[in-house]
């Protein structure tokens, strides 16, 4: 995707996100265990400022959040970090350095992708959370959102913080996975201390398949699927293997 793609998602998925909020901010969000509606919307107020920080410090702040943000009111402090976001974006080229927890790309064109699947991933708890319909995401940024989470998040983490990952991997025999939606695919392997991932979903069968249209697979990969509504994302192989998946995503995205 294009950056400027990016900026228009961010800023659909906003006016969604900033409209549905307000209409319940004490429901619980179930994909977010533990958190309201009001916990959700201080929390990307939270991640919009952090970000900013990076961009124009060089470095994410830790620790983090200050104090002081807990005595900003949710819906205040989410509308004055999101406009410091746009602020800081506008002043800089996608290209210009930027600190970041990913080492490859440490450049705010990775902070761009990154707040846009962000947000559309946390519109969707608010959606859930409120008992909204939730919009159709876009194919294109979908199908983004799908490669970041398999390469930047799952695969990035298990090589550099194996640790984490022990208990899931050590004893992995070694599987493979097709992950599939309309227009793209990636092939996963896993073994001990391996997760490794490929565009294209390859010749050879896999052990476990994922496919869908891209909305229904994104959902699917960042665990928010709605209870009781129709999943719309087909799962073929042992539960075992799927497990194994499912347990990789799970502690690269806490």
């Amino acid at each position: 995707m294009e950056y400027p793609r990016f900026f228009d998602c961010l800023a659909a998925d906003f006016g969604r996100l900033r409209a549905v909020v307000p209409t319940d901010p004490t429901a619980a969000v179930p994909s977010c265990p533990g958190w309201t509606v009001a916990d959700l919307t201080r929390h990307i107020g939270e991640v919009y400022l952090h970000k900013t920080l990076a961009m124009r410090e060089g470095a994410e702040p830790d620790p983090w959040p200050p104090r002081e943000l807990a005595d900003e009111e949710p819906f205040a402090l989410l509308d004055r970090a999101y406009a410091e976001l746009l602020d800081e974006f506008g002043a800089r080229k996608p290209g210009d350095p930027a600190g970041s927890w990913y080492t490859p790309d440490q450049t705010v064109g990775f902070w761009i992708r990154r707040m846009a699947q962000e947000t559309v991933i946390h519109r969707i708890d608010a959606e859930l959370g409120t008992g909204q319909p939730v919009t159709p995401v876009p194919a294109d940024l979908a199908i983004d959102g799908i490669d970041e989470l398999l390469k930047v998040f799952v695969a990035y983490s298990v090589a550099e913080w194996g640790d984490y990952f022990t208990d899931i991997l050590a004893g992995s025999p070694g599987r493979t996975y097709t992950v599939r939606t309309d227009g793209a695919a990636w092939r996963v392997r896993t073994g001990p201390g391996l997760f490794a991932v490929e565009d294209g979903a390859g010749d050879d069968a896999a052990d476990v398949t994922v496919s869908g249209p891209p909305t229904a697979v994104l959902r699917w990969v960042w665990n928010r699927e709605g209870a009781g509504e129709p999943s719309g994302v087909t799962v073929e192989g042992v539960p075992e293997a799927v497990e194994e998946l499912r347990r990789c995503i799970v502690t690269a995205t806490q």
